[in-house]
């Protein structure tokens, strides 16, 4: 069917008038136009958010062009939140046709935006509630579409031409004060460039931030960097974390946003020089990064965000490719992936951060090895908990030990506890010392006692057990805090000999790989660090070592110790400091000590590790050593002696 060309002249006519006549009212109308939507942003700031705004003054600047002035938004008895004196912008109008608004040209003079936080009131605290769509828990959101319309709106909100001067961002959190100027910011034909003024109670900077800028078809490549002397110091984390952080420069490089179907691609890089970062949690000392770079694809689909395996990061000369998954298609399920290429073992060894494995300085290595790691939590079915770790070698030796000299376990050493900071006596591990203990004249009982409270399979694992790990995680997860750990009689050896008890993360991860390299080189045998863990830890206030214990609590050498009394010493060693409240006023061990002896004794009956033999004619453990003063005991009166002194000969046939 053909439409006559006289008909389709009319109809293009009619629509060219349809829209000049639109165009003339908006064009007539438009101040009136202006002023209700300004009125309609002041009934929701006071309706919705308990907020007053205003604006001293509001008109159009030639076709599509908004001047405002004395621009304030005030929440209700709190602080300011905004006030700006000038701001001239412009938008697209075909963008507004269709309920989009499209910033053009942004010109904002002299002004502040703050956030206060004065005790728990906070001036922001209107604006971060949430809409009730998004508290709709029934109602499924799709992620790449969520995230893309926000990104969408954002940019769209970033003007393609801006010019920002004596524009002040502050923070003032109960004290703590931040100041960034934006004395200049300048982005003209895609190129963004801008002076800030940084100012804290301990730091006066100024920063330089350029590059490229491309808000409508989503691309950057933005630089920051110190126009003063020295690394850019980051303000606020200090005070309100205790976390110091400094760089040299950063660059955040966005290459591609791009819908595709159901799934969001993000694409580009960010790199970092010369990071530094100090924290109590982290490490005692400073950690240095010095160069590292992220080569990112975040992947977003209707029921999950994950980085894509394609993505790499490169810590110096580390390269990693990670993938990470959160995904609720069915269940809710946390996927992790870690993959280290092949790579050189002296390459590793020197990419380490400075300051975050201290004990590793000097160390020396050959060969080659690759790792990965496949972890995967599904929230619904916790039990199905999947943590696989596997490190190939390919003629791995260490050929030099750097701080921690692992060699020293085969031989005489000073071994010296730190408890709280404070360095304890010296306790000489070797024959010289008269309390040292050789494996071999050390109850059996005790043996195995210690190694089915402290680690049954010892004899048999490399220094890490899977199942323990497994467990460790999930209660961490259940409790949402660091509650329990799954270390081995290696670790604590490790943890003794050659690492301080400051929890920190450098000390966790030095511990682990410290671990490794003994385990699996074969440095030292495992009788052998058996033999120096049971003449080294801790069995009570200032007593170090078997030896030690046995005649603090029982005035016996160890090689004469009975079952319970083996039972016992085990139980104690999670915290032997606090011995003494496993006893009532009478010196007799509570009902609940009694009972952990019973759950362990039983449990290596079960194991076959005692016999019902072991156990004949077997008394209740009787501390007689120094340690009976560190207990309570309640002074009796005479007939109470008597009575008590009867029963104890009754008791033990006396």
């Amino acid at each position: 069917m053909k439409f006559p060309k006289q008909k389709i002249y009319k109809a293009l006519i009619i629509l060219a008038l349809v829209l000049v006549v639109l165009f003339l009212g908006f064009y007539f109308f438009r101040d009136s136009l202006l002023k209700q939507a300004i009125a309609k942003v002041k009934t929701k700031m006071n309706t919705e958010y308990n907020s007053t705004f205003s604006v001293k003054s509001a008109t159009f600047d030639g076709l599509n062009g908004i001047k405002l002035t004395n621009v304030v938004l005030v929440p209700k008895n709190t602080d300011t939140l905004c006030n700006i004196e000038k701001i001239e912008t412009s938008i697209s109008l075909s963008n507004l046709l269709i309920g989009d608004v499209q910033i053009g040209t942004l010109k904002v003079n002299n002004g502040y935006i703050q956030l206060v936080k004065k005790g728990n009131i906070r001036n922001f605290d209107a604006f971060l509630k949430k809409d009730k769509a998004d508290t709709d828990k029934n109602e499924k959101r799709k992620y790449a579409a969520f995230a893309y319309r926000i990104i969408s709106k954002l940019l769209n909100l970033v003007p393609t031409d801006m010019k920002l001067e004596n524009l002040n961002f502050k923070i003032d959190d109960n004290g703590k004060k931040t100041s960034v100027a934006v004395n200049k910011l300048v982005l003209d034909n895609k190129q963004l460039e801008t002076n800030l003024h940084v100012q804290t109670k301990d730091f006066d900077q100024k920063w330089n931030i350029k590059g490229f800028a491309d808000p409508r078809n989503k691309k950057a490549d933005i630089r920051f960097f110190n126009l003063d002397t020295g690394a850019i110091r980051v303000p606020y984390l200090d005070e309100r974390y205790n976390l110091k952080a400094s760089f040299d420069s950063i660059r955040l490089n966005v290459q591609n946003i791009e819908k595709d179907g159901s799934e969001l691609h993000i694409d580009g890089y960010t790199s970092i020089t010369n990071l530094k970062i100090n924290h109590p949690k982290i490490a005692s000392k400073d950690v240095i990064i010095k160069n590292a770079r992220f080569d990112y694809r975040f992947l977003l689909g209707d029921d999950f965000i994950s980085i894509d395996s394609t993505s790499t990061m490169q810590l110096n000369k580390i390269k990693v490719k990670p993938y990470i998954s959160y995904s609720t298609e069915k269940d809710t399920i946390y996927t992790l992936k870690v993959d280290i290429p092949k790579m050189k073992a002296q390459d590793f060894i020197v990419s380490l951060p400075d300051g975050l494995f201290t004990h590793f300085q000097g160390m020396e290595a050959t060969g080659n090895f690759d790792y990965k790691l496949d972890f995967k939590f599904n929230k619904n079915k916790p039990n199905t908990l999947v943590f696989d770790s596997k490190l190939n070698k390919e003629d791995l030796k260490i050929t030099k030990y750097g701080e921690a000299d692992l060699n020293k376990l085969n031989g005489e050493f000073v071994y010296r506890a730190i408890i709280q900071n404070v360095l304890q006596r010296p306790v000489l591990v070797g024959n010289a010392n008269p309390n040292y203990t050789p494996l071999d004249q050390i109850s059996p009982y005790l043996r195995k006692s210690v190694l089915t409270t402290e680690d049954p399979s010892f004899f048999q694992h490399r220094g890490f057990i899977n199942e323990a790990f497994k467990q460790s995680i999930l209660k961490n997860i259940r409790t949402k805090k660091f509650s329990r750990g799954a270390s081995t009689i290696s670790m604590q050896l490790i943890k003794n000999v050659f690492l301080t008890r400051e929890k920190t993360l450098s000390r966790k991860l030095e511990e682990i790989l410290l671990v490794y390299i003994l385990e699996n080189n074969r440095v030292v045998s495992k009788e052998r660090m058996l033999e120096v863990y049971f003449n080294i830890i801790e069995w009570g206030p200032n007593v170090y070592g078997i030896g030690e214990a046995s005649h603090f609590y029982f005035q016996k050498s160890p090689s004469a110790l009975n079952v319970d009394e083996c039972l016992y010493l085990a139980t104690i060693i999670p915290k032997p400091r606090k011995f003494m409240y496993q006893f009532n006023d009478q010196g007799n061990l509570r009902d609940f000590a009694v009972q952990n002896q019973k759950f362990l004794k039983n449990l290596m009956f079960r194991r076959g590790l005692l016999v019902p033999e072991d156990t004949i004619g077997q008394l209740p453990v009787y501390i007689s050593g120094n340690a009976r003063s560190l207990i309570r005991i309640k002074a009796p009166d005479s007939t109470a002696v008597k009575n008590d002194s009867l029963s104890i000969e009754e008791e033990f046939d006396l």
